[in-house]
């Protein structure tokens, strides 16, 4: 039988494998360019001599397509043109998209029906789903993960543009992406990296320079990559505190310095968001300019016991402390004051967690994403923010059958279906909803929303938030010209330059905890021996397993253009031992714990070896799973225990001492937060560590190219005692490790050459100075 919708959607996706050739290019008088695509059926009107782009075809310069108009004028005008259906889709944020799509598991897609291997199209095209999302659902913000290379990206953008030109009132795609510099590019949460691009230290690495000059560099030099890649939103900088050192993600914060992070984060932002002189549009916004949508609100931090809100095990954030004022210092002084043109963050993302007790007005203890007073109450009135709040990927969606099952994350709603959850984030203040492309949920609340309001309200609801979204897609000059040159994406995108300033910022990262009687730097062409580490099998962010090794930590290649590599250690002049810092496999849950009759949950521990938890709490502060697991009412791990799963890490560190007699042994440790040093401190000459950089980045310290100037960003505890004792919600708590060599690992600790540095950094943020 003619399948008469097939042949629509292979024309209309036939029509898109040449429009990247297909952009016309108009300059006006005052230098404002437009870009619009001959095949996408909009039509160019001439005002006074002016070039204006007709994108809802009706002949007509309307106020939204008059880019001599402010960009309030222009986005309430939209608006008010906009149907109820138009306004829901702008109202969604796409899940996970990989350009091109994979063939099967997360982020997949279809071509014509087919994986893209058998579809006979390009890896730059549009996919089925997306098709979908963007005809039907009126979707125009996509979340881009991993893409094949920087011109696939560029030109899948001119495909995706030329297409929304030409439906509806012609909105622009917003395309937005995480944290996609990092040097650590094999980190598997990190689903930004792939593709060609400058690599920059990430997260903690990039708190341990103490330096906001260098991630406003960053942010400069980052938002020109993503603009020549077709992305106009950065989901990030994440500034939540790292002030519970257990937690999976303080390896993404800065530190757990409020004043450190505030000024980190407003230094990202400032760099992301302000265009040079030459490309401004208007108040810093420009050509050059991407949205940053900074998360965590009000601060994903101190999570109970170091679990995380991805889980339900995760689901609460506590304040033993009563301290939530500093997790909000980097939001209210510093995202909410830039002293650019751009004035604010463009964008808040609340996390995903229940922030405990905290709302004293409604007595909710619901998700962030769902909180009337975090957002409504604290966000807006008391703090003034009225830019697009969308909340954190998936929280709408139903969640799995155990506390630990990856899935939807509705935290305090669970007892709600979908759609009510969706009307719940839209009372609360909630613009946009992360991970979903389909509008019909969202369409299902505001009729929720008219029978209770009237159809008057809700109407002026859904109008306010298309305000908010449609502010930040025109201020980076999207309505005039989304496309993107080729030539310059080949140009920008991991330009020499770019990569070298990247680099330059991942050496000066990396901290030197220990140099025993001056053993580093080593000098280049001695012999080291390296020894091999076994990893066993891990199971990664999304479920997924990697094969157990035995194998060098690093590439031989890269070590022998520094040293003689021997595997004899009688050979060798020094050793280096490259190790991660402790993992805790069941991340503070386990599922055997609970079938033999516990509650569930485990410690997690900083610490290789076997951990017992004798000072734990005897009550958690929070409990309950009323869908999942509703008996358990108490979330303590006392007494329970819990071993690395690197342990053979320590071991390996045991193991090279010996055999390495009187000979200096270094490690050199990649952590994703703070750990315990105690194991093994007193048996080595030298500690190198970074938190995820390039292997040569550390050879250039260890060898002495460069000297070591970073700093520690987070407390490193002396023991796993002060660790359980210190306060979820609070700075600088813990007792922190002291030496062999009476050096204190404390907050803002490092050496060079010479010893413990103390500058102008250190006089600023260290506490108590």
């Amino acid at each position: 039988m003619f399948n008469r919708s097939f042949l629509v959607l292979y024309l209309i996706l036939g029509v898109q494998l040449s429009l990247a050739q297909e952009v016309k290019i108009l300059t006006n008088s005052n230098g404002m360019t437009l870009g619009y695509s001959q095949s996408s059926g909009i039509k160019i009107l001439e005002v006074n001599g002016e070039f204006f782009k007709d994108l809802n075809r009706n002949g007509k310069l309307d106020p939204y397509e008059d880019w001599r108009n402010s960009v309030d004028e222009r986005a309430k005008d939209l608006a008010s043109r906009m149907s109820v259906e138009q306004i829901a889709g702008l109202m969604l944020y796409s899940d996970h998209q990989s350009i091109p799509a994979r063939p099967y598991g997360f982020g997949a897609g279809t071509y014509n029906g087919k994986p893209i291997s058998e579809s006979g199209m390009k890896a730059s095209d549009i996919s089925d789903q997306q098709l979908k999302f963007l005809k039907e659902d009126n979707l125009r913000h996509i979340l881009i993960t991993s893409v094949q290379s920087p011109e696939v990206s560029a030109k899948w953008n001119n495909n995706v543009q030329a297409l929304v030109e030409g439906i509806g009132l012609g909105i622009p795609v917003n395309n937005s992406s995480d944290p996609r510099n990092t040097a650590n590019v094999t980190s598997e949460f990190n689903a930004g990296a792939g593709g060609q691009i400058s690599l920059w230290p990430d997260g903690l690495a990039m708190g341990a320079t103490f330096d906001p000059d260098i991630v406003k560099q960053f942010g400069t030099i980052a938002s020109q990559e993503y603009r020549a890649l077709g992305i106009t939103t950065a989901l990030s900088p994440q500034v939540d505190l790292g002030t519970e050192p257990r937690w999976y993600r303080t390896t993404y914060v800065f530190s757990e310095s409020p004043e450190l992070v505030k000024d980190m984060g407003k230094a990202y932002i400032e760099g992301f968001q302000t265009s040079s002189e030459a490309s401004v549009i208007s108040n810093g916004w420009g050509f050059e300019s991407v949205n940053a949508m900074v998360k965590h609100w009000p601060g994903g931090g101190p999570e109970e016991g170091g679990r995380d809100g991805h889980w339900a095990n995760g689901k609460f954030a506590v304040y033993p402390g009563n301290n939530i004022q500093d997790h909000l210092k980097p939001f209210t002084e510093g995202a909410f004051k830039l002293e650019g043109g751009t004035g604010k963050a463009s964008a808040i993302m609340p996390y995903y967690t229940i922030s405990y007790d905290i709302d004293d007005v409604y007595n909710e203890n619901v998700g962030n994403g769902f909180s009337k007073y975090l957002i409504s109450d604290l966000l807006r009135d008391t703090y003034g923010y009225d830019g697009v709040v969308c909340t954190d990927w998936g929280i709408t969606h139903d969640e799995g059958p155990m506390p630990d099952t990856f899935a939807g994350k509705p935290w305090g709603v669970e007892g709600l279906s979908v759609e009510e959850r969706h009307y719940k984030a839209i009372k609360a203040g909630v613009d946009q909803f992360g991970g979903n492309n389909d509008k019909a949920p969202v369409l299902a609340a505001y009729r929720m929303g008219v029978k209770e309001f009237g159809e008057d309200y809700m109407r002026k609801r859904f109008e306010r938030s298309a305000v908010r979204l449609l502010k930040n897609i025109l201020r980076v000059g999207l309505f005039e010209n989304p496309y993107v040159q080729l030539t310059q994406t080949k140009t920008i995108v991991g330009s020499p330059e770019f990569m070298k300033q990247g680099y330059d910022a991942q050496l000066k990262s990396i901290v030197l905890l220990k140099n025993k009687n001056q053993i580093l730097p080593r000098k280049e062409k001695s012999t080291v021996y390296i020894p091999k580490i076994y990893t066993p099998l891990e199971t990664g962010w999304f479920g997924n397993a990697t094969p157990a090794s035995f194998e060098y930590p690093v590439d031989t290649s890269l070590v022998k253009k520094y040293y003689n590599l021997t595997d004899d250690a009688r050979e060798a002049d020094f050793a280096i031992v490259f190790v991660r810092s402790p993992q805790t496999k069941e991340a503070g849950y386990s599922r055997e714990d609970r079938k033999q009759g516990g509650n569930g949950y485990v410690p997690i521990s900083l610490q290789y070896e076997t951990y017992t938890a004798t000072n734990a709490r005897e009550q958690s502060i929070a409990a309950g799973d009323p869908v999942i697991d509703p008996e358990v009412k108490n979330r303590s791990y006392k007494g329970k225990t819990s071993t690395a799963s690197n342990i053979m890490d320590l071991r390996t560190i045991q193991d090279t001492r010996m055999i390495m007699g009187d000979k200096p042994v270094i490690v050199s440790v990649t952590a994703d937060k703070p750990m315990i040093f105690s194991e093994f401190e007193k048996q080595v000459e030298g500690i190198v560590l970074n938190f995820g950089v390039s292997t040569q980045a550390v050879l250039d310290i260890i060898s002495g190219k460069h000297e070591p100037s970073g700093l520690l960003p987070v407390q490193m505890p002396a023991s796993m005692k002060t660790v359980e004792e210190q306060k979820e919600d609070v700075p600088y708590d813990m007792i922190p490790y002291k030496d062999s060599a009476g050096n204190i690992y404390d907050f803002g600790y490092g050496l060079n050459w010479s010893g413990k540095i103390e500058d102008g950094r250190t006089y600023k943020y260290v506490k108590g100075k």
